[in-house]
């Protein structure tokens, strides 16, 4: 209906155009949007008051010319000028109970589109450091990446999901040392744990698969760990520290040794985060590994190709790339004087090399503390030749967790956090996935966990579920009285009480609702509007009865219960939440 009627004020312009009652080449954008007050119909476009001053007239005006020209249409009862300016438009009955035989119809395809037309558009999202295992904060990003994915294919979008695997930089050696000095304590040797190291039981139960596979393959004496090592913090330099023990590492093991206790760490904890995704309804096409820049020559070549675009320069012994060109803030290392590439030197192959596979998007899911590194990765892209603006960064807030009114104090590095398993385990999958999308993304996130347990009304989640739950209830309830619902035939026209009237149009707002959830990268949208098809639903059930002696309206109700029911179904099933026909 919103397609039909932005064509019709579509065409209502061309014709004012040719007529020369408006100027040519107007600046055009036409916003059709659903209204909040029955009283002013059911959708309106402010496209009079947005072009008034470009055709230098009044809205009201200009108002009045467009309705003139609007060709009639059946999905249309009536048009009205409004306000200081508002076109609002009366949807036909006939048109909008006509959604319910649609859904009915289409079944789980009601609300897909060919809006993006096979266009490829990469997802790259959690990519979080295997360190460790997942935490609740890596569990909004995760909901929100697969939500938005679901979301782009079902529009039309060819969509592939990417998980970057930092496999490769400082934070991993300090894992991989973390992991071979608990190895070494498992040998018998005596070792005072740094305190930047990784604390978790993880790391234990790592060192001891290591341990129990490899057996002393791997021991060296503690006195020659801690040779020349710099004092650890509080007397000394936690950073220092841990640096010097990870250089003992690599030299005392040798740097095929250290690759092995380095690459057991790596393995198992990514396996370990691939098992919670896919637990958590989230699974990746691709896993990319970060190390696979340097050994197949990406980051030489995208060095060499900003070098020979001009943008890179010597500067004290380090390469620097000219980012301040390009809108940055300040220029970039990308080779340190010791000849090591920067991470950000990656990360520019990285994006290089997600372009040159051929996508048209990009989407990277970020946590809202990388807001700054945004400007960088697109100057870097402008200087290699790219679109910049193909490359659209998604900010995710992290969610604060709360039991009992309190925070949930957490640290990756200690190992105190709760884990995405736990959560899940904790408040059930449903719960978790539907929570994270409630909100906007880069909006700020309280995860209430007693609210997500609860089995009550005041829990979103069963609230929508219960909703779907009463119509297979009342299902049943026909088939047990001996009841045949003719859905097909139903007499439509019977639907004629408030309630129902708003059903329905809350019915044929949603394929407009999944587009611009897709469109505006917002899954919570999709969570809103499900919780007022919900609201109004449960309303309309306490007022009226469905399983009545009057076989026509019996018919009729059923019809829009039966297209409610498919409508919660599609949406939960976008969102990865179940829709349970018993509660």
């Amino acid at each position: 209906m919103k397609q039909i009627i932005h064509d019709l004020i579509a065409q209502a312009l061309v014709e004012l155009e040719q007529a020369a009652q408006i100027p040519p080449e107007l600046p055009v954008d036409i916003q059709v949007n659903p209204t909040r007050d029955p009283s002013q119909g059911d959708f309106a476009s402010n496209i009079a008051m947005m072009l008034a001053r470009p055709a230098a007239m009044a809205p009201r005006d200009l108002a009045a010319l467009i309705v003139d020209r609007l060709n009639q249409a059946s999905e249309i009862d009536h048009i009205e000028v409004a306000g200081p300016g508002f076109i609002n438009f009366f949807v036909a009955s006939e048109a909008s109970q006509s959604v319910i035989r649609k859904v009915l119809e289409q079944g789980e395809t009601f609300g897909r589109s060919e809006y993006g037309q096979g266009e490829k558009i990469q997802i790259e999202y959690v990519s979080a450091n295997p360190t460790g295992p997942l935490h609740v904060g890596h569990g909004r990003g995760a909901a929100y990446g697969a939500t938005l994915a679901n979301l782009l294919e079902h529009v039309g979008y060819q969509v592939q999901q990417e998980y970057y695997v930092n496999d490769a930089g400082r934070q991993m050696d300090i894992l991989g040392t973390s992991t071979w000095l608990r190895y070494l304590e498992l040998c018998g040797e005596t070792i005072t744990f740094p305190s930047n190291g990784y604390r978790g039981d993880y790391v234990w139960d790592i060192a001891a698969t290591l341990h129990r596979e490899q057996g002393d393959r791997f021991r060296r004496e503690s006195e020659q760990i801690f040779a020349d090592v710099r004092e650890d913090a509080p007397a000394g330099d936690k950073e220092k520290h841990i640096d010097d023990l990870i250089a003992n590492a690599r030299k005392l093991l040798g740097e095929v040794d250290y690759r092995f206790v380095f690459d057991a760490a790596l393995h198992l904890l990514v396996e370990v985060i691939r098992v919670d995704l896919h637990a958590f309804g989230v699974d990746f096409d691709c896993w990319f590994s970060e190390r696979s820049l340097a050994d197949e020559g990406l980051i030489e070549e995208a060095l060499k190709r900003l070098e020979d675009n001009g943008h890179l320069y010597l500067q004290d012994g380090a390469w620097w790339f000219r980012s301040t060109e390009f809108g940055d803030e300040k220029d970039r290392v990308v080779k340190r004087e010791n000849g090591q590439t920067t991470y950000f030197a990656s990360d520019i192959a990285y994006h290089m090399n997600k372009f040159d596979r051929g996508f048209n998007k990009v989407i990277n899911i970020w946590g809202a503390d990388h807001h700054g590194y945004i400007g960088r990765v697109k100057a870097s892209l402008s200087a290699l030749g790219y679109n910049a603006d193909n490359l659209e960064i998604q900010l995710v807030q992290f969610a604060n967790l709360f039991e009992k009114g309190e925070k949930i104090s957490m640290s990756t590095r200690s190992g105190e956090f709760v884990t995405l398993k736990q959560l899940r385990q904790d408040v059930g999958h449903d719960a978790a996935r539907f929570f994270y999308v409630m909100r906007k993304a880069d909006h700020h996130m309280d995860f209430d966990l007693d609210l997500a347990r609860e089995q009550s009304n005041d829990n979103p989640v069963y609230y929508l579920q219960y909703a779907y739950a009463r119509i297979c209830s009342v299902r049943r309830q026909c088939s047990e009285k001996g009841f045949k619902i003719s859905t097909e035939s139903a007499n439509l026209v019977r639907l004629d009480n408030a309630h129902e009237q708003a059903l329905v149009k809350q019915l044929s707002r949603y394929p407009e609702c999944i587009l611009s959830a897709a469109e505006r990268r917002e899954p919570h949208m999709v969570v809103n509007y499900l919780r007022d098809l919900a609201n109004q639903f449960h309303s309309w059930y306490n007022a009226h009865q469905f399983i009545v002696d009057d076989s026509e309206l019996r018919d009729a109700r059923m019809a829009l219960a039966c297209a409610i029911g498919q409508v919660l179904s599609n949406g939960l099933n976008l969102l990865a939440v179940s829709a349970p026909e018993k509660m």
